[in-house]
């Protein structure tokens, strides 16, 4: 009873019987995210004239990036781009002051295009985020910040960059905390021993999310009793010790 209790909480999806097969799960709206303060923008406009290509992406200059790239590399990475000040602007060659921030990269993209249309013919750009992060912490392979290039990720993903959870990771107690954009946080409770994690509003992420995987109570039994095994190891060898020194004493 005790294994089979274990298996269940260790798997992903344990609702669902091995012999049966599941379809027509709720399409969950994916929802662009909005630029924010502090993000980092790959812009990149294309116009008729190569010359005003290069000078329209001169601003794609280095920033500093924290954490791991999607590829799994660590330490301190630099992305290049265009970062969005304070107030919410970012600065294009040319263009001038833009407001960015409260935009989808959609919506963002739009309006640069107007700005640049005014200036050149047919222009065509390209934006999306250089600096998309999430922390993953806690019970998994490779706790840490991942910058991905990719703006639709979900929690299955972000596990994944993370090595996936370790054996004493607690599958139906994942917290996610997000900041909104009022600057309020909130904390969801996620269970991916559920299936209808695939339902959940919550399943894709958002940048700066951060995923919490809390120890299970096996894994304080397991650090005690290493714990104990040491103590037990250390009397042991003070034991000894002293015995030795003991017989030492006697034989002089």
């Amino acid at each position: 009873m005790s294994s089979c209790s274990s298996i269940k909480n260790v798997k992903y999806f344990s609702n669902i019987p091995d012999t049966q097969t599941i379809s027509g799960l709720a399409n969950v709206e994916f929802v662009n995210p909005k630029i924010l303060p502090d993000d980092i923008l790959f812009i990149n406009i294309q116009t008729v004239d190569p010359n005003a290509t290069q000078v329209l992406s001169m601003g794609n200059v280095q920033n500093a990036a924290i954490g791991a790239t999607s590829t799994g590399s660590t330490g301190g990475q630099t992305v290049a781009g265009y970062h969005v000040d304070h107030s919410g602007y970012v600065e294009l060659p040319v263009l001038g002051k833009l407001k960015v921030s409260g935009l989808t990269t959609e919506q963002a993209r739009e309006i640069i295009r107007v700005k640049a249309a005014k200036l050149y013919k047919d222009p065509t750009v390209n934006l999306k985020y250089a600096n998309f992060k999430i922390t993953v912490l806690g019970e998994v392979a490779k706790p840490g910040t991942y910058v991905v290039s990719n703006e639709k990720v979900n929690i299955l993903d972000a596990l994944g960059l993370a090595g996936d959870l370790t054996i004493y990771g607690k599958r139906e107690n994942i917290v996610l905390i997000r900041q909104e954009e009022d600057g309020s946080r909130k904390l969801i409770k996620l269970d991916i021993t559920n299936s209808e994690i695939l339902n959940s509003p919550y399943y894709y992420l958002r940048q700066n999310d951060y995923l919490y995987i809390e120890p299970s109570k096996s894994k304080a039994a397991s650090s005690d009793a290493i714990q104990n095994r040491n103590i037990s190891i250390i009397s042991a060898i003070g034991a000894s010790l002293i015995s030795v020194i003991a017989i030492l004493v006697s034989t002089n």
